[in-house]
């Protein structure tokens, strides 16, 4: 489960920007997850959910995930499509000259404080 070690990656850059900012606490964590990132939302929210009562700063912090759609462009044709749905082959002219735009993000968008 590669997920934990990703939370107590983003736990570690927000208890580090929550004890430069000298904030009381976050309250709120909103983390960008492309929907083929690998990361499975339910695992990284109980991973999260786990590894925060550990935390300085975050132990009743809220985790809000926003899953990013995986968009691939076709090289050939210059047309986009589902990633999740036809994978690498364009499904407009069959081409594998593809490559992904969106959806293998793994950000934090934004922290909220007190």
């Amino acid at each position: 489960m590669h997920e934990l070690g990703i939370v107590m990656n983003v736990i570690e850059q927000v208890d580090n920007v929550a004890a430069e900012s000298k904030v009381e606490k976050v309250t709120k964590v909103i983390m960008e997850i492309g929907e083929v990132s690998t990361v499975i939302p339910d695992l990284f929210t109980d991973a999260f959910n786990w590894a925060k009562k550990k935390t300085n700063y975050l132990k009743d912090a809220e985790l809000e995930l926003i899953i990013l759609e995986g968009m691939t462009y076709c090289r050939d044709c210059k047309g986009t499509y589902r990633t999740v749905e036809f994978a690498k082959k364009c499904p407009h002219c069959g081409s594998m000259n593809t490559y992904l735009v969106t959806g293998d993000e793994i950000k934090i968008k934004s922290i909220e404080v007190v």
